[in-house]
C-alpha cells in the first residue's frame, strides 16, 4: 500500500503510517529498529532496494532521506516536504517513509525524522554517498546508536580513511570495512591451524580500494608486522600472502568469487569468497549496535603508518664487529631483547566454509622463546 502526500507535514505522516497498518490489518508495530537512509536521487532505488532486502532479516522503519537541490533563490527560501508512505508488501517486511525535503527545511532533516523515530528502539544511520566528514556531530547521525558510511563510495577513498580516524567515534563503521569480515575469518581460521611466527604480510588489491587498506592496517595492527600493499587489477581484494617461521600461506581469489587457501604442508583448498552485494552487507550491520572496537584499533593504525612499516626494513642492519673489551670494563651484554613472535589465535575454532561471514575472532599476539 503507497499513500502519496504533498507538502505535508511529520505529523500527516504518522498518521498515514497509522493508517495503512489499519488498512492491511496489522495495526501492531512489530519492528525491531528504525533504519535512516541518507541519500540522493540518483541514489535512493539501490539503497532502499538494499534495506527492502535486508528488512527480511531485521524488520524496520525505513526513513529515506533526499535532499533535493533547489534551482532558483526563490525555492531556496520555500520550505515544501514530500512524502510517499509505504506500508505492507510495497515495504519489505517493515514500513517505508520517503522524505522529500526541499528549500530550507533540508538544512533541518533532523527535526523532520525525530518525530517519526519508532519509540524505545535503536536508530541506525547509513549514508550510501556523500557521507559527512564527522558523522557523529551530523544532526542526524547525533540521533543514532550506530552510523554507517562508506568511503568506497567517495572520491578519494584512502584520503577518506584518514579523514574517518580522525573523527571516529564509538559507534561509526564503514561498509569497506564489512566487505572484509569473509577475509579476516578465513585468515583467523588458517593461521590457527599452524603454531608459527608470522614475519612479514603483503595484501593484493585493485587500487582506490579501502577494503584492501583496512585489510592491511588490520594484519599490521594485530602482527605488529610489516605489511605490503601491492597492486591488481581487481576485482577487489585478490589475494593476502603470509610469510611464516613454518613457510608461506596465502589467500588467492583472482575472480571475485572463489579464492584458493594454500598452507606449506597442506594441500590446496578451494573456499567460497564471492563479492557480496549491499544488502548482504547493511544486514550485517544491522546483527550488531555495540561500537566495533577492532574496526576502531585498524582504522587508527593510520594509511600513512602502514606505508611506513611496509618500506621500513624487515631485519635490523648488522653492526659491525666490537672491539676487544677492556679488563675494566664489565663485559656483559646490555640491553638485549627477546625476539618477540606473532601469530594468529582465534577465539574459537572457525572452518574455512563458504558460511564463515560472521565477526571473525580478535588477533591476538603471543611471545615465542627463541
Amino acid at each position: 500500500m503507497k499513500t502519496d502526500l504533498t507538502d505535508t507535514t511529520a505529523g500527516k505522516v504518522n498518521k498515514a503510517l497509522v493508517q495503512g497498518r489499519r488498512a492491511i490489518g496489522t495495526p501492531a508495530v512489530g519492528m525491531v529498529l528504525t533504519l535512516v537512509i541518507v541519500t540522493d536521487e540518483e541514489n535512493a532505488y539501490d539503497a532502499l532496494k538494499a534495506a527492502g532486502d535486508a528488512s527480511h532479516e531485521h524488520p524496520s522503519r525505513t526513513l529515506v532521506v533526499i535532499k533535493r537541490v533547489s534551482r532558483s533563490p526563490r525555492d531556496r527560501t520555500t520550505s515544501r516536504l514530500d512524502a510517499e508512505v509505504r506500508v505492507g508488501v510495497d515495504a519489505g517486511s517493515g514500513e517505508t517513509v520517503l522524505l522529500r525535503l526541499f528549500g530550507e527545511v533540508a538544512d533541518h532533516a533532523d527535526s523532520v525524522v525525530l518525530p517519526l523515530l519508532l519509540p524505545d528502539a535503536p536508530v541506525v544511520v547509513w549514508w550510501p554517498v556523500n557521507a559527512p566528514i564527522d558523522p557523529a556531530k551530523d544532526p542526524l547521525g547525533a540521533l543514532a546508536q550506530r552510523r554507517v558510511t562508506d568511503t568506497y563510495a567517495s572520491e578519494q577513498p584512502v584520503r577518506e580513511l584518514t579523514a574517518r580516524a580522525d573523527t571516529y567515534t564509538p559507534g561509526d563503521t564503514d561498509l569497506s570495512w564489512t566487505r572484509i569480515t569473509p577475509w579476516r575469518s578465513m585468515l583467523a581460521a588458517a593461521l590457527d591451524q599452524v603454531v608459527c611466527e608470522v614475519k612479514a604480510v603483503e595484501v593484493e588489491g585493485e587500487e582506490f580500494n579501502p577494503s584492501c587498506e583496512l585489510l592491511a592496517m588490520w594484519l599490521a595492527d594485530r602482527l605488529d608486522v610489516p605489511v605490503k600493499r601491492s597492486l591488481s587489477s581487481g576485482p577487489g581484494l585478490t589475494a593476502v600472502r603470509l610469510e611464516t617461521s613454518e613457510g608461506a600461506i596465502a589467500l588467492d581469489r583472482a575472480d571475485g568469487s572463489l579464492a584458493t587457501l594454500s598452507i606449506d604442508g597442506q594441500p590446496d583448498r578451494a573456499v567460497a569468497l564471492k563479492r557480496r552485494e549491499t544488502a548482504e552487507l547493511i544486514a550485517e550491520e544491522l546483527r550488531r549496535l555495540d561500537p566495533d572496537d577492532t574496526y576502531a584499533s585498524a582504522l587508527r593504525f593510520g594509511v600513512e603508518r602502514l606505508n611506513a612499516s611496509a618500506s621500513a626494513p624487515t631485519a635490523p642492519a648488522v653492526d659491525p664487529a666490537p672491539a676487544p673489551v677492556p679488563a675494566t670494563t664489565d663485559p656483559s651484554p646490555k640491553g638485549e631483547r627477546a625476539v618477540v613472535g606473532t601469530g594468529l589465535e582465534a577465539a574459537a575454532e572457525a572452518p574455512a566454509t563458504e558460511s564463515a561471514t560472521q565477526e571473525p575472532p580478535p588477533l591476538k599476539k603471543r611471545a615465542k622463546a627463541t
